[in-house]
């Protein structure tokens, strides 16, 4: 789950097409001789005023939206949809988490025999690398979220305590919160697939490894490596220790600790300013955002939680006319990018948009005037290749359910990874791949 998924949940309140007009809605036209319609489902938040501007600014084509639900809903509908061989939109919203599962059900079409490799050099170097296989074109990239850690700056100088640059740091930083108030916490372990990912992404993890092109019946799993391991090791010591809290995040109990002082920091990600500016009233201008810690001192290793692109479905009607709203929807607009960016707060992932100094310069009043993207791009621009499964939803809810026992007390940390591993690799040999190490 990422960024938009949980804003847009949030916000709530985006005008919904209703499923029983879903047909209704559909991708169809150009026949008549007038524009070709393109269906389109997604869940960014501010989404309408983007579809405004893309039917503006086209003649030829125009866009038709529907949320048919946030992340997980929609994906359901969506398999539904390829199941039945009717009923999916001609473009739709993924994750990039995602993108395996819908190309190893044969669902997406290749943009690239429609031009979409003319966008490779717009867009941060990892996220178009989740986004294709080789030459082939799966998704185009929108938003993402380099993580950074968020810190309450007034609390951290009144005691003293310095700011962690190291997870050894981040670890005796616990300890002296603690002392110095009993009922706060460095910070929540939230149970949250994509927020665990990211955090192994950045203790150098690369647990999966998936490519269709080379060979789509295998799959490499590896989620008890060292780099790995080490991240349950520190966030399970201090959870059992009483210096870490479990509650999990985008709650209204989250945001209440948040913004009470019970927690003095979040490991949060490039779209957080849009979503703690909306709903942490009493702390607004407490905040302030650091690199996160690193394992190994002078380090600059990076993660990042969420992501989302858009994808062209093989039921679309006029592939090419969806592979030009799939590009141009975000792409190089001006006008969506200044709603994505100023009401719907994605990060972006055009590197142009996130160079520009109106976006790294930005100063959040939340942070007391710091521009946070200053530490956010640098963030997105570092990060490396890093592949998923083509069942991650599954290997995210195994790593929730399995911290879960351990949070319990049922479950010492030290086997979560180890569970997780042999259930996901059953799991995947069941599906019928052929699993590596």
């Amino acid at each position: 789950m990422h960024g938009t998924t949980w804003l847009a949940k949030l916000r709530g309140g985006l005008a919904v097409c209703g499923l029983l007009a879903v047909a209704a809605c559909g991708g169809a036209g150009g026949d008549d001789g007038g524009p070709v319609r393109v269906s389109v489902w997604a869940w960014y938040p501010e989404f309408k005023g983007v579809v405004d501007a893309f039917n503006a600014s086209h003649k030829d084509i125009q866009v038709d939206w529907t949320n048919v639900g946030t992340g997980p809903d929609q994906y359901a509908k969506l398999k539904t949809a390829f199941t039945a061989g009717k009923g999916a939109p001609d473009v739709a919203m993924v994750e990039f988490q995602q993108i395996p599962t819908f190309i190893i059900l044969d669902a997406l079409v290749d943009m690239g025999e429609h031009g979409a490799n003319d966008d490779k050099d717009l867009y941060a170097e990892w996220a178009w690398s989740q986004a294709t296989d080789g030459e082939k074109v799966y998704a185009i990239p929108v938003d993402g979220g380099p993580m950074a850690l968020m810190y309450r700056k007034d609390l951290f100088d009144q005691h003293g305590i310095p700011v962690p640059t190291t997870w050894a740091e981040y670890a005796d930083a616990a300890a002296r919160i603690k002392a110095v108030d009993p009922n706060a916490h460095i910070a929540s372990f939230g149970s949250d697939g994509g927020w665990i990912n990211g955090l192994m992404w950045q203790s150098g993890c690369r647990p999966y490894g998936y490519s269709r092109a080379t060979a789509k019946d295998q799959v490499k799993i590896n989620l008890t490596a060292p780099e790995c391991r080490r991240v349950f090791d520190l966030y399970g010591d201090l959870v059992d220790k009483g210096l870490m809290a479990k509650d999990p995040f985008f709650t209204a109990d989250a945001t209440a600790a948040l913004d009470s002082g019970k927690y003095w920091t979040w490991a949060a990600a490039g779209w957080t300013p849009g979503y703690v500016a909306g709903s942490l009233k009493n702390t607004a201008g407490k905040w302030a955002v650091a690199p996160m810690p690193q394992w190994t001192a002078g380090a600059d290793e990076q993660g990042d939680w969420g992501g989302s692109t858009f994808t062209v479905t093989k039921q679309a009607k006029n592939p090419a006319a969806a592979t030009t709203v799939a590009r141009e929807l975000f792409g190089k607009s001006k006008a969506a990018w200044d709603i994505g960016l100023n009401k719907a707060f994605l990060y972006p992932l055009v590197k142009d948009v996130a160079a520009d100094p109106a976006f790294t310069g930005k100063a959040y009043e939340f942070f007391n005037g710091q521009k946070v993207n200053e530490i956010f791009v640098p963030v997105s621009n570092k990060l490396g290749e890093f592949q998923y499964t083509p069942f991650q939803d599954f290997v995210f809810g195994e790593l929730n359910d399995r911290s879960a026992e351990a949070m319990a007390g049922s479950r010492p940390w030290s086997t979560v990874l180890e569970e997780t591993q042999k259930n996901v690799v059953a799991y995947a040999e069941q599906q019928g791949f052929k699993v590596a190490r």
